[in-house]
């Protein structure tokens, strides 16, 4: 077991911060991912990992995957995050969940329980 000081030290952290100071901290992180992401490509993301825990062969999430980053990667989001990039300005996405989800589960059979 190690204190805090010494995560921070072997680098197995960023900061470390006094108790009154730690969530003010981290919703300003959490505000920073937030505000740096595109909300269709965070759906699709969540939406592999949780279907995927239900595909009976990995080829199935592999088939999503890709279906995923071939959708993403020619969207009008990309094309905006690369030019910002460039240009040295703040990404303005257009793209919306759920109105501009790419189906990549075309395949997806709902699992049937039994009780």
């Amino acid at each position: 077991m190690f204190d805090a000081q010494e995560a921070l030290r072997a680098g197995l952290v960023r900061e470390v911060y006094a108790a009154g100071d730690l969530l003010p901290a981290a919703r300003a992180l959490a505000r920073e991912i937030v505000d740096g992401t595109v909300a269709v490509s965070v759906s699709l993301n969540r939406q592999l990992l949780w279907r995927g825990l239900s595909h009976s062969h990995p080829m199935q999430s592999h088939i999503a995957e890709s279906r995923a980053m071939y959708e993403r990667g020619t969207s009008a989001d990309v094309a905006e995050g690369m030019a910002s990039f460039l240009e040295r300005r703040d990404p303005r996405y257009t793209a919306t969940a759920p109105a501009d989800l790419p189906d990549v589960f075309r395949d997806w059979v709902t699992p049937q329980f039994t009780q």
